[in-house]
């Protein structure tokens, strides 16, 4: 065995080689992330990732750009961001065949998928560059059940700091209404509902009042914007109606209520924000989500030193807390930690899964 792979690489360059691996490696990260969807309540999307595995070599361009990818296939979440290129395809009717399997959420996906990617491959080669944009909605959830923790420490004033934006849509969390395993919370008259499959106690119920809530993000969308909104449509698995519906209804909502988002560098952004003075008795509330694995290692760094400081600064009138629904370090997990200060301590809150449809709350 060794001599025949020895062979193989002394016949060809090493740049084909290294190539091959490289979109060998793409297919297993397709055919990995179709499995995770199937595990997450999305068979339709496997099916469309497993045929994107298999039918790569019908795309020239993208599959040079997949093999070619500078960094880390997994944080850029390239999987992901095919299967958007693919829903976004499906949307626009480009290609009727794959439309068509869309709509029906089945039939013949291997040949769809494949005629795609002949007809175009530079449609979706396109679609790709652009980092990915899942505004998800139903984090908002776990994220307000923390935020209610929050409230129970230090009263209910919190002025909140989202790291990682979006469009903003998880800043209206004061406008949603949210069923928690039992315990009520946000704005009952909102036309926004989440009520997450809730695994393990409620949550106590406090009351959340948010006196100002701004974010920041690399490239922000805009609910007002049709091209924005339809980017963020196309990032919701495709046989999940029950998300899309609720994505539609937040945007509706952040057209009446525009979020406060920035466009900026994340880490000079909290910098700036964490320097700034803050009102007595209002809790500041530094807060992101499935966002940790796209900033660099630098950036990371400081905004943790960032967080350091302001805590080191923090009071009992004026304190600081880090909410953060996360991978955990292997990324076998996702994590919602609490870190409050002044005392500096660090509470695992819940495991949500990814988009928040399922959350195991341990309080």
């Amino acid at each position: 065995m060794a001599f025949y792979s020895q062979l193989s690489r002394d016949m060809f360059p090493v740049d084909t080689i290294a190539a091959h691996d490289a979109l060998a490696a793409a297919r297993a990260d397709l055919f990995r992330q179709a499995q995770a969807a199937c595990a997450l309540g999305s068979p339709f999307v496997r099916d469309v990732l497993v045929a994107a595995s298999r039918q790569l070599d019908r795309a020239p361009l993208l599959s040079a750009q997949l093999a070619t990818w500078p960094g880390d296939r997994a944080s850029a979440a390239i999987a992901l961001r095919v299967n958007g290129a693919l829903h976004a395809l499906a949307r626009c009717g480009a290609v009727p065949e794959l439309s068509a399997v869309y709509a029906a959420r089945g039939g013949d996906i291997e040949r769809a998928v494949a005629v795609a990617f002949e007809s175009a491959d530079a449609m979706l080669a396109a679609f790709i560059l652009q980092p990915t944009q899942t505004n998800e909605v139903r984090r908002s959830a776990t994220l307000m059940a923390g935020l209610m923790t929050v409230a129970g420490m230090f009263g209910p004033h919190i002025e909140l700091l989202e790291v990682g934006a979006s469009a903003g849509l998880n800043l209206n969390l004061g406008r949603y209404a949210y069923c928690l395993g039992g315990t009520s919370a946000g704005d009952p008259a909102s036309p926004v509902r989440i009520a997450p499959k809730w695994q393990g106690p409620a949550p106590r119920r406090h009351r959340v009042e948010i006196v100002e809530a701004c974010g920041v993000d690399l490239a922000p969308l805009d609910p007002r914007d049709p091209d924005d909104c339809e980017r963020l449509m196309c990032y919701v698995w495709a046989d999940r109606d029950d998300r899309m519906e609720q994505l539609s209804a937040a945007l509706q909502l952040a057209r009446r209520f525009p979020p406060a988002v920035e466009r900026g560098d994340a880490a000079n952004w909290l910098e700036a924000r964490l320097s700034a003075p803050q009102p007595h008795r209002i809790t500041r509330v530094v807060m992101h989500s499935m966002v940790r694995q796209y900033l660099a290692t630098a950036d990371r760094l400081r905004m943790i030193q960032a967080l350091a400081r302001a805590g080191a600064a923090a009071t009992a009138d004026r304190p600081l807390a880090q909410l953060a629904f996360e991978w955990d370090e292997g990324r076998r997990k996702v994590e919602l930690v609490l870190t409050t200060w002044p005392d500096g301590t660090r509470r695992l809150l819940a495991h949500p899964d990814p988009y928040g449809d399922v959350v195991s709350w341990l309080g």
